[in-house]
């Protein structure tokens, strides 16, 4: 049992709600909407809370014919094979088969709550028929969910960063914040998020190769409940290096720079490190399903940094980043101004064109126009590098979430050492990601696995209040 020489707050909640994404925020108003009384709490202030969600743009979700905000069909059974090829297997599958099954209900359940979704998408990155956009973005999104929040009487609190989970015997008997206060309510739902913002916690997966590292998403993912929940008994799950990282563009500020600062040219061009030498297939599939393992790609060269080169029609085939590409008439200007070995530089471009098949390429599809004779090959999109003016973005690793966290069952609660699950503590988002997430990542899904289990939860929560 703990001890504390500070008197609680007297908040009589029923359930205690730590983070203010969109996991914290489905599991609130599920909560709520069950009769109970709701407090969510969440490290930043106001203008700055949500988490990681206000850098979103979609959810991935199953659905089985057209809708008005997505094409076609996408079943489960195609959901799941995608899931296993960029995870390799690396997944709990009962509880990822539930994520995606359940995904089919989201957008109806978010609408409800006053979210909003654009129509489909088109374009390059090949998502109009598997993902559904918010309207007006992941900060829209999470507005609208707050608001409705707030008239189903959740109490929100702000710049409230808990420093510890009172756990013993498997029930929390209170959550005390920096402050020395401490929470007490009858249940718990842990939608903190994980550790990325905390890099010397990442410097023990990756080593010094940490401090090159830039966090596209929230400053306050520092892990510190995390911690807590582990040091608590809490079950883990996942390993410290595996994590969502994405290459981004390594002019980005060191914390939220979102998604305005991912790179996706990278299957249109090629790219290199420091030495100026290609070190992956850059289009081995559609974008979405690979840009997440750039990130990782990127921090295992040298010093941590790659180049992406594209010509002036490579430039046209994907979204700019924010910042201006850096731009040469000559391949040799180019690598000048990046800071690579103009010699090198030219001669892996030289080999790269020798290599890159005649004809067209598609976007729209795997094309299979391949390269030959390359250690790595380019599978598809290889399009010689030769009409000025000659582009290059700068790459660093760009980590949006961690995966280590805690184990959980189909209810959402956290499993402890013993085997047992937690009697009052559940856990929603990127807290437990990784059991659906061992490695790799599909674009939305982090969105999916936090609406989903927000939902369980907050639904956990509730039944549980109700029995004790």
């Amino acid at each position: 049992m703990y001890t504390s020489n500070v008197s609680p707050r007297q908040d009589n909640v029923d359930v205690l709600v730590i983070g203010c994404g969109n996991a914290g925020l489905c599991a609130a108003i599920t909560a709520a909407e069950s009769c109970c009384s709701v407090m969510v709490v969440d490290a930043a202030d106001k203008p700055m809370r949500g988490g990681n969600t206000r850098h979103t743009r979609n959810l991935r979700v199953m659905h089985e014919s057209p809708t008005d905000i997505l094409t076609d069909c996408y079943g489960l059974e195609e959901y799941f094979d995608d899931l296993m090829r960029v995870t390799a297997g690396a997944t709990n599958r009962k509880l990822a088969r539930l994520t995606l099954k359940n995904s089919s209900k989201l957008v109806s359940w978010l609408s409800a709550r006053g979210v909003q979704f654009q129509p489909p998408l088109s374009g390059t990155l090949n998502l109009d028929r598997t993902n559904a956009f918010f309207l007006g973005g992941g900060r829209t999104m999470l507005n609208r969910l707050c608001r409705y929040a707030e008239q189903v009487n959740v109490q929100f609190s702000y710049q409230m960063p808990v420093r510890e989970l009172l756990i013993a015997d498997g029930t929390c008997r209170g959550a005390r914040l920096d402050n020395g206060q401490i929470i007490e309510a009858g249940q718990y739902v842990i939608a903190s998020g994980g550790f990325e913002a905390n890099l010397e916690w990442l410097a023990e997966g990756w080593g010094a190769a940490a401090r090159h590292f830039h966090v596209r998403g929230t400053r306050y993912n520092t892990g510190a409940v995390l911690k807590s929940l582990l040091d608590g008994g809490a079950q883990h799950v996942g390993s410290v290096d595996q994590c969502h990282a994405v290459a981004i563009d390594a002019r980005a500020p060191r914390f939220d720079g979102g998604i305005a600062s991912r790179i996706d040219g990278v299957p249109f061009g090629l790219v290199v490190n420091k030495h100026a030498t290609r070190f992956y297939d850059e289009a081995e599939d559609f974008w979405p399903k690979r840009y997440a393992i750039w990130g990782r790609l990127v921090a295992r060269q040298p010093d941590q940094i790659a180049f992406a080169l594209l010509d002036a029609d490579g430039v046209k085939r994907f979204m700019p980043s924010v910042f201006d590409p850096i731009e040469a008439d000559t391949i040799e200007g180019l690598a000048v101004k990046l800071g690579l070995d103009p010699a090198a530089t030219c001669d892996t471009v030289k080999r790269f064109n020798a290599a890159c098949p005649e004809g067209p390429i598609d976007p729209s599809a795997l094309d299979g126009k391949a390269t030959s004779g390359l250690v790595p090959e380019k599978t598809n999109w290889a399009a010689p590098i030769t009409t000025p003016p000659f582009t290059g973005y700068p790459l660093r690793p760009g980590i949006t979430f961690t995966y280590m966290g805690v184990e959980v069952n189909d209810r959402a609660a956290i499993i402890m050492d013993d085997g047992c699950p937690a009697r009052n503590l559940y856990a929603a988002g990127e807290v437990m990601a990784g059991n659906i997430l061992g490695q790799g990542y599909l674009a939305g899904i982090g969105m999916t696995i936090g609406g989903v289990f927000g939902h369980i939860a907050g639904t956990s929560a509730a039944q549980s209040h109700v029995r004790s």
